[in-house]
Formats: C-alpha cells, sequence, structure tokens
C-alpha cells in the first residue's frame, strides 16, 4: 500500500512539473508570478507627432495615465522619419535596409512586401499563439484595402494616406466609404468607438483568451481636421518657436538646408496656425486614450493589460526655415513621446535608456511570452522596466542592465550597384522563376486568351503542365492561338529583328558601327534625349528615300521570288485589274487635261470639263453620276484590299533589304527596343533596365511640367518637393484666410546614413549624405544642431564614426544590430566598450567652435571617404 501512494505522488509530481513548465513557456517575464491569463496589449500610434515641439504638452488626460501609471522613455527615437519605412519597421522589428521599404512609395505594401515581410509581422505571432488582433486605422501609406494582411483577426484598415473625412476603409475585405458627419465620420472617435467594441464583445466571447489591439491614429497628420468642439483651443500656441525655429540659411549643412532660405512672414503665420491645429486634433486622441482607460477599468482588464502609446515619427514646423515636414535626420523628426503602462512596471518613472521603434515588435512578442525572432534588429524592452531588489540583505552588487547606446538613422531610396559595370538596382523580389510566374498567372489579365483589347500577355500551360508567358501577337490585340502541348511556330522575323538576330541568310549590312547588342549607355541616352528626333539632313534623306520608294519598287517586282504567291486568300479580296481595262486614267500622265472618266476631264487651270451632252440631257448626267459612284465604291474596296495586303507584306517582308535605310532606323530604334518587356525576366531586360528607369522618370517629370504649365503653377524648385496652401486647403475651422503662397522644403533623393549615440559622456549625431557631405553635432553643447562640428574632428575620429556606422548598415539580426552594448550603470570598466576610441574629443578637450561662414570651410574635410 506504501509503495502505490509513493508511486502515485511520483507521477503526480511528474506531471505537475511537466504542466507547470509547459505554461511557463506561454506566460510573460513580468507575468509569471500572477495568474494563468496573458495580459491584453494595446498600442497606441499617432501619425507624425513631434516631441521636441511640444504636443504632449496638449495631451493632459493622456499624460496622467501612461505617465502617472507608467513609465515614459525621455530618449526614444525611430530610425527613419518617413511614415511608411517607419511603420514597416515597427511591424516587422527591423531596419530599413533589411525590409526595404525606403519611401512612401517604393515597396510600400507592395507584392514583394506582402510575400517576404507582411507574414513575419508581430501581428501573425501572436494570433499563431491564441491573441484575438485587431488593427484600427492607418496602416501603409500604399496599401489599397484589396486584401486584408495577414495575422489579423478583426481588420478596419485606412485605404491609402491619413484623412479625417472623406475616406474608405477596408473592413475586413470589405470596402466601405464614409463622409463628412461629426461624429460618425470622424476617423479618431471611430478607431475609438470600434476598438472598444471589438474589445469587450471579444471578453464577453472569449473572456480567458487575450487580445491585441492597434488603434493606428491620423491625428495629427494632415489635412488637420479637428472635431467641432476643439476648434477654438490653444489660439496663441507658440510651443514650436525653438532656438532653430526660422534659423536659415545654414551653409555648414547638407545641401537641403544651403538652399533654403529664411521664411516670408506668410509662412511664418502658416506654422503659427498649423501648430494650433496639430494640437486640436490630438485632444481627440486624448479623450480616446482617456475611454479606452475607463473601458479596462469597467471591464476589470487594467491590472492585466499593457498600454504603449508612441508615434510613427515627429516633425518639424519652421526649424532651419522649413515650412512644415519630417524626413530629417535632426532632433524634431527623429524622436517620438513613448510611454508603456501595464502589469509589474514602474509608475512614475522616467527612463533614460534609448528606444527604438524596431523595438516594438520584440517587446509585444516577449510580453506574449514569445522569443524575438533572429531576424529581427530591435530588442524587447521589458527588462528595462524590471526593479532590481535585492535577494537578500548581504547582497551588495547587483547585476548592471546591458543595453544599446548607438543605433542607425537611414533614409533614401534604393540604391544601385555596379555589377561588372553595369548599374542594377538592389531588387527585393528573391522568389524562384517559377513561383513568380505563378504569382503573376493569377491576375486576371493574363488569364483571358489574347482576345482583349490592349492585352499584351497571357498565361499558358504547356504540355508538361507548366504556367508560361506568352505574348499577344494578332492585330486586334489578340495572341497567336496557344493550345496546350501544340508547338508554335517560329514567326518570320522583319528586317529590324534579323538586324539583331543574323543567321546565313540574313541581309549582310555593314553594321560594325550599330553595336545593337550592347545596352545603351548613360552618354548615348542623354545625347539622344536632348537631340532632336530627326535631323534636318536626315529628314531630308528620308523624304528622298519616300518619294523614289513606288519607282524602285516597280522596278524591283520581278526580281523577287515568288512574288505572285505573296498575297494569299485575304477575305474580300478582289483581282486586282490592270489599269489599261479601266475606264478612266486615275494613274495616267500628266497633259494639257487629265483625263479622269470618258466623258470627264480636269483641265491644267483646276477646272473640270465634261461632255455637252452630261449637261443636257437628265439621263445622260444620271447614269454618269451613277457610274462615278460605283467607281469611288470600286476604289474604296481596293484601297481597304491594298492595305491588308501592305499589312500582310509588312509581316512577311522578305530577307532582302535597303541596308541605306535601316543602318540609319536601327541607330534610333535601337534605344527603344526594350519597351514592352517581358513582366518580370531579367534576363534580357536586365541591360536596359536602368535606362528603362531613367526614361520612366522622364516621362514622370515630364508629365508634372505639363500639368503645372496647365494649371498655371510656378510653384518648383530644382531637385525639390515643394507644396502649395491656399484657402480651399482646410475645409475645418480655423480657416486659413491669407491667399496661397509655396514652399519648397524637402527632396525626394536625400540619402543619408546617421549615427546616434547617447551615454553619460557623449551625445552627438554623426551623418554621412550620400552626396558626400558630412555633419557632426554634439548635442551637449549645441541642444538644437545649430552648427555642424564635423570640421573639429581628426581623421582618426571620422575613421572611426565611419566604421561603426558602416557596421549598422550592413547589419541584421538583433545580435548585430546592437553591436556595442555597454551598462549604463558602471562607472568605470571601459577597457570593453566601445566609446575608447572617443577618448579624443571628450566634453572637456572640446574646443569654442565658431560657426562657418560657408560651406567652403567644411571643402575636404575627409578625402579618404566616398559616399
Amino acid at each position: 500500500m506504501a509503495g502505490r501512494l509513493l508511486l502515485f505522488l511520483f507521477f503526480s509530481v511528474t506531471l505537475g512539473h511537466a504542466h507547470f513548465l509547459s505554461g511557463q513557456r506561454l506566460k510573460p517575464r513580468l507575468q509569471r508570478d500572477r495568474r494563468n491569463i496573458r495580459p491584453n496589449i494595446i498600442l497606441i500610434l499617432t501619425d507624425d507627432q513631434d516631441q521636441e515641439l511640444g504636443s504632449m504638452q496638449a495631451m493632459n488626460k493622456t499624460r496622467r495615465i501612461m505617465e502617472e501609471g507608467g513609465t515614459s522613455f525621455s530618449n526614444a527615437f525611430v530610425t527613419t522619419p518617413m511614415c511608411c519605412p517607419s511603420r514597416s519597421s515597427m511591424l516587422t522589428g527591423k531596419y530599413v535596409h533589411n525590409h526595404n521599404t525606403y519611401t512612401n512609395n517604393e515597396n510600400c505594401s507592395s507584392p514583394s512586401w506582402q510575400r517576404q515581410h507582411e507574414p513575419r509581422t508581430f501581428g501573425v505571432y501572436l494570433n499563431n499563439t491564441g491573441y484575438r488582433t485587431a488593427f484600427f486605422g492607418k496602416y501603409l501609406n500604399e496599401y489599397n484595402g484589396s486584401y486584408v494582411p495577414a495575422g489579423w483577426r478583426e481588420w478596419l484598415g485606412l485605404v491609402k494616406n491619413s484623412r479625417f473625412y472623406n475616406y474608405t476603409l477596408s473592413r475586413n475585405g470589405v470596402r466601405e466609404k464614409h463622409g463628412a458627419q461629426y461624429p460618425q465620420d470622424y476617423l479618431t472617435d471611430l478607431i475609438t468607438a470600434e476598438s472598444i467594441r471589438y474589445f469587450r464583445s471579444s471578453k464577453r466571447v472569449y473572456p480567458h483568451r487575450p487580445v491585441m489591439m492597434v488603434l493606428s491614429h491620423a491625428a495629427p497628420h494632415g489635412p488637420e481636421d479637428s472635431a467641432p468642439q476643439y476648434s477654438t483651443a490653444f489660439p496663441n500656441a507658440s510651443q514650436h518657436i525653438t532656438p532653430s525655429y526660422n534659423y536659415a540659411p545654414n551653409q555648414d549643412k547638407h545641401w537641403i538646408m544651403r538652399y533654403t532660405g529664411p521664411m516670408k512672414p506668410i509662412h511664418m503665420e502658416f506654422t503659427n496656425m498649423l501648430h494650433r491645429k496639430r494640437l486640436q486634433t490630438l485632444l481627440s486622441v486624448d479623450d480616446s486614450v482617456e475611454k479606452l482607460y475607463n473601458m479596462l477599468v469597467e471591464t476589470g482588464e487594467l491590472e492585466n493589460t499593457y498600454i504603449i502609446y508612441t508615434s510613427d515619427h515627429g516633425y518639424h514646423i519652421g526649424q532651419f526655415g522649413l515650412v512644415k515636414g519630417k524626413s530629417m535626420p535632426y532632433e524634431f523628426d527623429i524622436r517620438v513621446p513613448f510611454f508603456i503602462r501595464g502589469p509589474n512596471t514602474p509608475t512614475i518613472s522616467l527612463n533614460p535608456h534609448m528606444v527604438l521603434n524596431i523595438d516594438l515588435a520584440p517587446t509585444i512578442l516577449d510580453i506574449a511570452g514569445l522569443d524575438t525572432p533572429p531576424d529581427m534588429d530591435g530588442k524587447s524592452i521589458l527588462s528595462l522596466l524590471e526593479t532590481d531588489k535585492p535577494a537578500n540583505r548581504f547582497q551588495v552588487s547587483k547585476k548592471p542592465k546591458v543595453w544599446r547606446d548607438s543605433f542607425l538613422v537611414e533614409r533614401g531610396k534604393l540604391l544601385h550597384q555596379l555589377v561588372e559595370g553595369k548599374e542594377v538596382s538592389q531588387e527585393e523580389n528573391f522568389l524562384p522563376k517559377y513561383q513568380r510566374v505563378k504569382d503573376l498567372c493569377q491576375r486576371a489579365e493574363y488569364q483571358t486568351p489574347c482576345q482583349q483589347t490592349g492585352q499584351k500577355w497571357q498565361c499558358v500551360e504547356d504540355a508538361t503542365g507548366k504556367l508560361r508567358l506568352f505574348k499577344c501577337k494578332n492585330d486586334g490585340g489578340g495572341a497567336k492561338s496557344i493550345q496546350r502541348g501544340v508547338a508554335v511556330g517560329p514567326r518570320p522575323l522583319s528586317i529590324k529583328s534579323q538586324l539583331y538576330h543574323r543567321n546565313a541568310d540574313a541581309c549582310d549590312c555593314d553594321l560594325r558601327d550599330l553595336r545593337p547588342l550592347s545596352p545603351p549607355r548613360a552618354s548615348t541616352t542623354r545625347a539622344f534625349h536632348k537631340k532632336p528626333f530627326f535631323s534636318k539632313k536626315k529628314f531630308k534623306a528620308l523624304k528622298s528615300y519616300s518619294r523614289n520608294r513606288y519607282s524602285r519598287s516597280a522596278s524591283m517586282t520581278n526580281s523577287y521570288p515568288g512574288n505572285h504567291s505573296l498575297v494569299d486568300s485575304s477575305a474580300g479580296a478582289q483581282p486586282m485589274r490592270d489599269e489599261s481595262e479601266d475606264e478612266f486614267s486615275g494613274m495616267g500622265g500628266v497633259s494639257n487635261s487629265h483625263k479622269v472618266t470618258h466623258r470627264c476631264s480636269i483641265l491644267p487651270n483646276a477646272t473640270v470639263k465634261c461632255d455637252t451632252g452630261l449637261y443636257q440631257t437628265l439621263q445622260a448626267w444620271k447614269d454618269h453620276k451613277l457610274h462615278i459612284d460605283h467607281e469611288i465604291e470600286t476604289l474604296q474596296t481596293k484601297i481597304k484590299n491594298l492595305r491588308e495586303v501592305r499589312g500582310h507584306l509588312k509581316k512577311a517582308r522578305p530577307l532582302e533589304c535597303d541596308c541605306n535605310k535601316y543602318l540609319y532606323e536601327s541607330k534610333v530604334k535601337n534605344k527603344m527596343r526594350s519597351r514592352g518587356g517581358h513582366p518580370f525576366r531579367k534576363g534580357g531586360a536586365r541591360d536596359k533596365k536602368a535606362w528603362l528607369l531613367k526614361e520612366q522618370k522622364r516621362r514622370k517629370k515630364m508629365r508634372k511640367i505639363i500639368k503645372r504649365i496647365r494649371n498655371n503653377d510656378t510653384c518648383s524648385m530644382p531637385g525639390l518637393t515643394c507644396f502649395t496652401h491656399d484657402n480651399q486647403h482646410w475645409h475645418t475651422a480655423p480657416y486659413w484666410t491669407l491667399g496661397s503662397f509655396c514652399a519648397c522644403t524637402s527632396a525626394n533623393n536625400n540619402t543619408y546614413w546617421c549615427l546616434r549615440t547617447i551615454n553619460e559622456t557623449h551625445n552627438f549625431l554623426f551623418c554621412e549624405f550620400a552626396t558626400g557631405f558630412l555633419e557632426y553635432f554634439d548635442l551637449n553643447t549645441d541642444p538644437y544642431q545649430l552648427m555642424n562640428a564635423v570640421s573639429s574632428l581628426d581623421r582618426t575620429v571620422l575613421s572611426n564614426l565611419h566604421l561603426q556606422l558602416m557596421e549598422l548598415r550592413g547589419c541584421r539580426g538583433h545580435k548585430q544590430c546592437n553591436p556595442h552594448t555597454r551598462s549604463v550603470e558602471q562607472a568605470g570598466g571601459r577597457e570593453h566598450g566601445s566609446f575608447d576610441d572617443y577618448r579624443v574629443f571628450e566634453r572637456k578637450k572640446w574646443p569654442r567652435i565658431k560657426k562657418p561662414s560657408s560651406s567652403r570651410t567644411l571643402g575636404p574635410i575627409w578625402d579618404g571617404w566616398k559616399g
């Protein structure tokens, strides 16, 4: 009996221990001493909310809830100060160079993003572990609402960019349009109501399942439409007027700063109203946070819920003369508010550690009890929230926290690299060829037979069962009749094609100066765009060629073998009669009178003369008129048939060619051969892809210029992105009444990489621009980044900064992207730290810095660096 009891106790302890370990894996670190329910997670995200310009001062409710009940981080940053790249980093936990969403357009919610990165967002991981996931509000700038991203059980995504009224939502894949009625259409209030409704219903139906929600508000992004009750708030707001406000021009900074001058009075008045309207929109977000908090209190879930509040990037309003915008590497654009409250988090706490937008995804996974995937670049911040309590009174020293003190700020378009002397863009589509064909064949435009107007490609399954893309060839926009397993005969090559596909029977033309098989060089392409398509000399030669074409072809008619078999049975074709059989001489020679019919002629003075009988007898006049009508119909039918024959001859032209003509035409048309290429194939089109991209950019630029000319719009500057503002821009109070103006404050090609470092001895920003320009700001002595101090650094320090920056630019995974971690609590112990290299310019050794008078003083600061 005693033996059985011992055996039963042994099995009970073993099973209990196994159950404890299995449950331990699912619990978050801070929840393992609490009840066996995983915490809820609510992420509140704003759009374009600044930290440096005092936007949080307007949100008293949010500050009371998040600061008094949680922890605020004083050094919160984003790695890319643009909407879509930063949001992509939040979802994936990766730097921009690892998810390849470089701008708000390039790869933003693209098919490549949807295949490669969207299945690896934090929503997917939490959904797979039992969380009830929901997303409300703005997703990505180019999201079109045609699908529901993976990982979200409830989806209410905003189509395209931020708006407060007159927008379209995708509700679980179904598009719904909203108008301009308050409050039912006001986006901030709608997001709040829908999220609260979902949370309550989830807890009512699934009381033991945790909820993870994202509330992505549009505020304070443009068009800055506030709720009606807040349209008169903050009449004298001036927090945006910082020491860098209207500090311009800046000849010691990069080219945009040198180009931008001081603001005009109308610009300054606009910044005052813009700041006021932005704060007004945030009041609705402030109400949203309070309503969410009260709902958690009512449902009893507050103590088991993590709330995170942050923004996708900062903003500038008048800083350095820039009227409005983001995308700069300076503090006002990369600093964001960041608050977190939840179980066991310190309250009324200000944390100085450096947190980033790429830390959001690892933190949310850690809260849910999941490990950080190795491909995520960020780290969970939960370790920074743990309070260090000594295990006993004899424990004197505590283990220091190890955390980053540097991170990468990057911004720019997709770069191009030279491969074997050719410029090739770094593409993001790494799928194999068969998978790309399969994906393309899912599109409706490739599934229909080649009978649709304008259709160029058709997807066909061959005899082996593989999907292939065939080009439509027929005249009516259709294609060759392609059946499964039926081989398609080769199409006759035209003379132009035979210039590139030489064989034994082809024309033996001297084409040594053409070199058509090589890709068009940049210099040739530029010359082609600058010169007119036909010069006067070549136009005359082409004209003489066209004038004598009939005489040459008539003399060579009988010289072509098989000449009589060129025209096969065409529908409706009539036998061609000899001109001697006709009763008229429309093709006859020129004489004193041109005889048109047997009774009428055209005189040299262009008058018509007919027989006198036609003018005397009505019946004769009617008969001859009917004869002329019949001849006209006959000629029209003949012209139609001749055109069909001409089209046939163009396709079935014999191999003999006129080298003089095509030597010229091939030089021009060789530059255009890459048009209409395969939808995805990289083989033949790779050599000309760079030229195609340039051609597309040139056409897009021309369309914009033509549009500005038509609209009489003169708001443009070379290389800069400009915007206009008039009295019709804002449709809600307060209104703008001072008229229209133009401002140019940013550029799409402003590419840079920056190293941002903060610790107890150093606080600096070092930037390398793609143009080769360098910037360095010591924020201990220059907190508003007014003076570029790069000229005070020696070559050794620049080399060390460059090496560390290059290391971050190529990092992948949180182990590589946080390389120089050190204790921020240790007073000494620098032998393994990352700041030994920076001792040469410690704060006490800084010389007095004077602002350079011009950019020439910053000339060849570092000859060894190339952008």
